[in-house]
């Protein structure tokens, strides 16, 4: 079964009086717009969108809500930025700090709508909202004064579940400095009941400074925020969530989501929602930052890969397991690989865990759900930089019949993806340059044995009238069986022959789509 079908069973038994009373249930998810938003990201997003997608399937009502985190402080400078420009910005809350373009409304927007824009491009469709928009328009008042009236407990639930100690001041409230702006620096220490006092302090951070004002102010309608586990706690009951999962960092035992989860019962009286732990989603072995640049941004990636490539790659393995990407690696060739297997199972009309998930990554494109011929990508990409063939009549005669309109369109549509791929990010085993004016330098130091076997290759195309690939790829490894040599040996004789480095496509299918005339004076120029 499915990963995400498991979920929702689990969901219906957990939230079954909730979907028997009719209400929807509500799905949630967040990011924080503190800069280009990265790739991982994108995970947390279609984890909980294929849950609301199966949950609408099943006819249980629900509402997906995602939110752009504009109120947490800007505590991390991205180098791509402006340093002189932005670090008198630190600190502050990302709604409150200017656009990199002057034309947003400001900086949490400006790299916010990027990734908005991303995931509506995936067909993921939350309802988008700002967490600046709960706390000014006074959502969030009530679960300040609870927070703030029962500053004690909070402080011992952070001891009891993390060992955490806070100072007996301490309070679960960050004001916005009244002078500064900043929330980062501030430290509240006491509460009448309507107003609390704090003061700005100027070593309270290492990475900006605060003013030194002090001064007291009402913690309400947007003139302070919670900490981050209190006001995770707080966006479960005020936004009455049933379904939030989060990466397993936050989850293991003493962190921050079974902090946020006791908060929620002990303080604001609320059922945590059902959790989805999920992993990390890395690039190159890696995880990745917003705020530190580290790692491809969600942006370059969907340029990269078409919707339902990008949906596959976020949705093909469980929940609990590592999606470890390299743009610039063999992860897009296998997964268009990955791609064409689970065609040919929704296809071929089988019942398994592939033709499930081909259906569901192709959300509202019907058209893609049409039978078509799907060329290898890596048949594709070597194709487009070989500009004296036409790429159609070599697809063709890879597919062996006639191409449709539909296989046409298929052709262009991969055509497009591995120009691309191979512009920004392709490694040097998938780019090639067929050398045809000259032998390369790297062909002319064969051993006998290689010219032994480039011989009985050319041997071979000349009894041929055509070339058909798979036969050509068995014979070659007949030649090489016969000889008792070494694969690499006979291959990087064949590759560096035409051209010039010692790795290639698959061996047959390479040669067979070759000008035969061109193939054969160039067997016999290297085997002289």
């Amino acid at each position: 079964m499915f990963w995400a079908d498991k979920l929702i069973e689990q969901i219906k038994i957990e939230r079954k009086e909730k979907i028997e009373s009719g209400k929807p249930l509500i799905v949630r998810d967040e990011k924080t717009a503190s800069g280009r938003v990265h790739i991982g990201s994108l995970r947390g997003v279609a984890i909980h969108g294929i849950v609301s997608e199966i949950l609408n399937e099943q006819g249980i009502k629900n509402e997906y809500l995602y939110e752009i985190n504009d109120f947490d402080p800007m505590d991390g400078l991205p180098v791509y930025l402006d340093k002189e420009k932005f670090e008198p910005h630190m600190g502050k809350p990302l709604c409150n700090v200017p656009s990199p373009d002057k034309k947003a409304k400001n900086y949490a927007e400006y790299f916010g709508e990027e990734f908005i824009r991303v995931i509506e491009e995936a067909e993921f469709r939350p309802k988008f909202y700002r967490s600046s928009e709960l706390y000014k328009t006074g959502k969030y008042n009530e679960v300040i004064k609870l927070a703030i009236e029962n500053a004690e407990k909070i402080r011992d639930i952070y001891k009891k579940i993390s060992g955490s100690e806070k100072e007996e001041k301490w309070l679960p409230v960050q004001m916005i400095c009244e002078k500064c702006g900043k929330v980062s620096t501030t430290r509240a220490y006491s509460f009448d009941g309507e107003k609390v006092k704090y003061e700005c302090v100027e070593d309270a951070v290492k990475w900006t400074k605060g003013c030194g004002y002090s001064g007291e102010n009402s913690p309400y309608d947007g003139n302070a925020k919670l900490p981050w586990k209190v006001e995770w706690a707080a966006k479960f009951r005020v936004v009455g969530v049933d379904i939030e999962g989060a990466g397993k960092d936050h989850s293991t035992r003493g962190g921050s989501r079974e902090i946020a989860d006791e908060i929620c019962r002990k303080i604001f009286m609320h059922n945590p929602p059902f959790n989805i732990p999920y992993e990390f989603f890395q690039v190159g072995g890696k995880k990745m930052s917003s705020s530190k640049g580290a790692g491809s941004s969600s942006r370059e990636i969907a340029d990269l890969l078409p919707p339902e490539l990008l949906r596959l790659l976020l949705l093909g393995k469980d929940a609990k397991k590592v999606i470890d990407f390299i743009p610039d690696g063999d992860t897009i060739p296998i997964l268009y690989d990955t791609y064409d297997k689970m065609a040919g199972s929704y296809f071929g009309k089988e019942e398994n865990d592939d033709t499930r998930i081909f259906k569901l990554i192709h959300a509202n494109w019907e058209e893609k759900m049409k039978q078509r011929f799907l060329p290898r990508f890596s048949q594709i990409a070597f194709l487009v930089q070989m500009p004296h063939m036409d790429i159609y009549s070599e697809v063709e005669k890879i597919k062996g019949s006639s191409l449709t309109k539909e296989d046409k369109e298929e052709v262009d549509y991969r055509s497009k993806y591995a120009r691309s791929w191979l512009l920004k990010y392709a490694p040097e085993d998938y780019k090639y340059e067929l050398k045809e004016n000259e032998i390369p330098k790297s062909a002319k130091n064969f051993t006998e044995k290689q010219k032994e076997g480039l011989r009985k290759i050319l041997e071979y195309v000349k009894s041929q009238k055509s070339l058909d690939g798979q036969e050509l790829h068995s014979k070659i490894h007949e030649i090489k069986q016969e000889m008792e040599v070494e694969p690499k040996e006979l291959f990087s004789a064949i590759y560096l022959s035409f051209l010039g480095k010692d790795r290639g496509p698959k061996v047959g299918w390479f040669l067979s789509v070759l000008d035969k005339k061109f193939l054969e004076k160039r067997l016999e120029e290297v085997i002289k």
